[in-house]
């Protein structure tokens, strides 16, 4: 698992919550100012993410996702998958 598959991914979610993408890159931030998600918007976009990829986000963390570029939340996510696939297999 790799940031690059997980950015493909969140664009491609995005799009399907009809923002627009163009333009965004790794150092467009998620919250204002950058993809301007909404925290509804923010949530349904964890939420699907961690369907896709057996991640989990903390209610308290939803503020601080907001605050993330997409390059930042696209590794976290691949940082998350690899420490997840490597505690599965340590058990």
């Amino acid at each position: 698992m790799d940031a690059a598959e997980v950015r493909e991914f969140v664009l491609e979610t995005l799009q399907e919550m009809n923002y627009d993408i163009e333009g965004i890159d790794d150092d467009s931030t998620l919250g204002p100012a950058g993809v301007d998600l909404e925290s509804l918007a923010m949530a349904e976009l964890a939420v699907r993410v961690e369907d896709k990829f057996d991640v989990r986000f903390g209610e308290e963390e939803s503020e601080e996702l907001a605050l993330m570029t997409v390059g930042e939340f696209a590794r976290t996510v691949a940082d998350r998958v690899v420490n997840v696939a490597g505690a599965g297999q340590a058990g």
